[in-house]
Parts: structure tokens; sequence; C-alpha cells
């Protein structure tokens, strides 16, 4: 019995131990914790959306500009990338259990997660699955993060994982505030987005 109620109490201290060190984010900034709240709620519903915009890379070996084209459906996912970024044109998909790198004149290639993919055949550390999040104006709810709200309670900054994510400018569609403009910098890679079209949805109702 006391060897049980040894385990137990182990058990809770570990538990607690785990409880203290999760992802949290640390807000600064001009907005206010109740109105990020409410902001990050509503956004965080959008399950799927249509993007088409522009997207311009800078890596030690590959660097120009082009096209985006993102249409994610719960689950799923389908970026492409056209225009002069280095390689070609390049297709993105994934859902769970597949993810498939489509580039023009060379082939396809299939890997564990979309960062493995990307760095394997493009040399980009991008990282796609907190892109699903940040392109929302969200912090992925993974891992630490470091927020700076501007004055309407919005992302204005992101520190997350090693990268640095800057909010430019907003667009509202359907009732949403969705980032127009983003910068994004990371070890040997800066990004930006520049968002011409949103189409946001709601598919999980």
């Amino acid at each position: 019995m006391r060897l049980r109620n040894f385990l137990a109490a182990g058990a809770l201290i570990l538990l607690t131990g785990c409880a203290a060190l999760a992802p949290h984010e640390t807000l600064e900034g001009q907005g206010n914790q109740a109105s990020w709240d409410a902001h990050k709620t509503q956004v965080s519903a959008l399950d799927g959306w249509q993007i088409s915009g522009k997207v311009g890379i800078r890596a030690p070996k590959d660097s120009g500009s082009g096209t985006l084209f993102w249409l994610q459906r719960q689950d799923y996912y389908d970026i492409r990338l056209s225009g002069p970024l280095g390689r070609g044109a390049a297709r993105l998909t994934g859902r769970p259990g597949k993810i498939e790198l489509e580039v023009a004149n060379q082939g396809r290639y299939q890997a564990e997660t979309p960062e493995a993919l990307l760095e394997e055949q493009l040399g980009w550390r991008l990282p796609v699955s907190h892109l699903l999040w940040w392109v929302r104006g969200l912090p992925a709810p993974d891992s630490r993060s470091r927020l700076t709200l501007d004055g309407d309670s919005r992302l204005a900054r992101l520190e997350q994982d090693g990268w640095q994510v800057q909010y430019l400018s907003y667009v509202e569609q359907n009732g949403y505030a969705l980032p127009e403009r983003i910068k994004l910098s990371g070890e040997n890679l800066d990004v930006t987005l520049v968002i011409k079209d949103w189409q946001p949805r709601q598919l999980g109702q």
C-alpha cells in the first residue's frame, strides 16, 4: 500500500510538472487579453480557406518571387507556388498519412512531414505545420510563443520556435480580420506573403 501511495504521489508530481511546462503565450503590446481571446476564438474556428497572392523567398541558394495559391479543407491542404522561385513551380499537398511534393520537370516526392519534404527537395527549412496557424494570424498551439498585439488586439508580431513573424496589414473578409501582408524571418530564410484574395470558411459547423 505504501508503494502504491508513493507511485501515485510520484505520478501526481510528474503531471503537475508537465502542466507547469505546458506551452503558453506571453502577451505584449497595445491590445488586451479579453479582446485577443475573442479574436483568437473566432479565427481558430476557420478550418477551410482559399488564398491567392504573391510570395517572396530569400534563401542562400534560392531567392525570387512568384504566385501563391492555397486551398485548405480541414486536414487536407493544397499549396501551389509558381514563378521564378529558383526551382520552378511546386505543389505541396497533404492529408493524414500522405504528404507529397511535386516539382515541375523534376518529379514527385513523399516524406513523413511537410517540413522534411521541403528541406530535402528545395532546401527550405519552412515550418509548414505552423503556417497553418500563422497565416490566420494565430500562434501555433503546440509550443511557446511571444506575442505583440496591435491596437485592435490582433497580432502585430510573433516569436515562436526560432521564427519572427511580422503582420504588416490586415483585411476584413466575411466578418473576419485576416492577415494581408506577412513577413517571416527564420534561420537562412525570409518569406514575404502578400495575400490578394481571402476566402475563409467554417467547414466543421
